[in-house]
């Protein structure tokens, strides 16, 4: 990766891997992508709240059996006991919302680093906390909205950030799924069936992929919401939890915003679209054509930028993203890689007693707790039939 700095631990970082046994999607994306790049190697885990599934599965992710430990106090206790050269450095958090604040609080005050999935937690006052402890202790903290990790979301943020756009006017993202279609009750509900407990997901399609696609509205813009107005429904059988959402997003005097969220969209699966009017150039990016950027103006012919580190139009910010040539897919593992990367950065730099120089590239608490505010603004505006609740 160009953008990795030098390496003066000389040697990988210890991770450790909350979640993840079973069929879990989410934990075995972290082990992977943590590891692509060989700057970390995972260690240990508590990978279910169930102490028995937890030791199982740990040998199918290569942890040893002395290190595969039953939860999380375990995992934590153990690892402080240990000398200072073999503990791990950071926790993954990849279990279900409501454990995220609990996991996190306690491997921060124990001075471990945390790659936490999102969102960051189920309400603001949590967050807030989260925020306090970080700035407290001085540990990163990287929230895993992978999506700002590819190359061509980052080629896009340079080109924003360097004027290529003109004034930003609007930007419209949106994150359409279709995997609800016609669910029904289940006695033995799958895999991700807490999604649906208000108890334990905080929201419903909101939380889930609403969140992504504000937060990369605002990471590619670079834009703060100052208000939303948002109206959301549950188009399922007995549901309790949005399943579908529009909000729209006052950035300031002049900009908008608008997100829409669906797990109800017959046919769809990851369309993750992102769109931003300037004064000057407008562009579109899909997460299902990752690699793709198209850049339109006014009387000009219709632009697609590739992904391609070597091409000329290609920024410093798109191509450290890079990996590989031109015209060889780059997909979901690498984009979650980038964060992984950007965060081991400054993990090095506080292990060595540097200077952060990532914070702004990956999300961080901050960004963690301005997405649990989203969430909690867009529910009240909802309840109200669409008021703007302030951000």
């Amino acid at each position: 990766m160009s953008d990795a700095i030098n390496h003066p631990l000389n040697r990988k970082l210890r991770m450790a891997l909350v979640g993840g046994a079973g069929a879990a999607f989410i934990g075995r994306v972290h082990a992977t992508a943590a590891q692509l790049d060989s700057r970390a190697e995972l260690v240990a885990g508590a990978l279910s709240s169930n102490p028995e599934k937890s030791r199982a599965a740990a040998p199918s992710f290569g942890i040893a059996e002395d290190r595969a430990y039953g939860s999380i106090r375990e995992l934590i206790d153990a690892e402080l006991a240990l000398p200072a050269d073999q503990r791990i450095d950071f926790v993954s958090i990849a279990t279900p919302n409501f454990t995220h604040f609990e996991i996190a609080k306690a491997s921060l005050e124990a001075g471990f680093n945390v790659m936490c999935d999102k969102p960051m937690t189920t309400s603001v006052e949590d967050a807030e906390e989260l925020v306090r402890i970080v700035e407290e202790t001085g540990a990163v903290f990287a929230l895993t909205h992978n999506y700002t990790g590819y190359p061509m979301i980052r080629q896009a943020r340079g080109m924003i950030a360097s004027g290529e756009l003109g004034d930003i006017q609007a930007v419209r993202c949106n994150y359409i799924q279709g995997w609800m279609c016609g669910m029904k009750p289940d006695p033995n509900p799958p895999r991700g069936a807490w999604k649906t407990d208000p108890a334990k997901a905080g929201s419903g399609s909101l939380g889930d992929v609403g969140t992504h696609a504000y937060n990369l509205a605002c990471y590619v813009t670079g834009l703060a919401a100052m208000e939303v107005s948002a109206n959301m429904r549950s188009y399922q059988p007995g549901g309790v939890l949005d399943d579908y959402g529009h909000a729209t997003i006052a950035f300031g005097e002049q900009q908008m915003g608008t997100i829409t969220f669906s797990q109800i969209s017959h046919g769809r699966m990851n369309d993750l679209t992102l769109e931003v009017d300037g004064t000057k150039a407008s562009l579109l990016w899909r997460q299902e054509q990752p690699n793709e950027l198209t850049v339109r103006k006014t009387g000009q012919a219709t632009q697609i930028y590739e992904r391609h580190p070597s091409a000329a139009y290609i920024n410093d910010l798109g191509r450290a993203a890079c990996r590989i040539a031109g015209g060889h897919p780059e997909g979901f593992f690498e984009a979650f890689a980038n964060i992984y990367n950007s965060a081991f950065d400054d993990m090095i730099l506080r292990a060595t007693g540097g200077t952060r120089v990532n914070t702004k590239l990956y999300p961080d608490v901050r960004d963690g707790a301005t997405g649990v505010r989203f969430v909690d603004a867009c529910q009240a505006s909802s309840r109200e039939r669409g008021a703007w609740k302030s951000l």
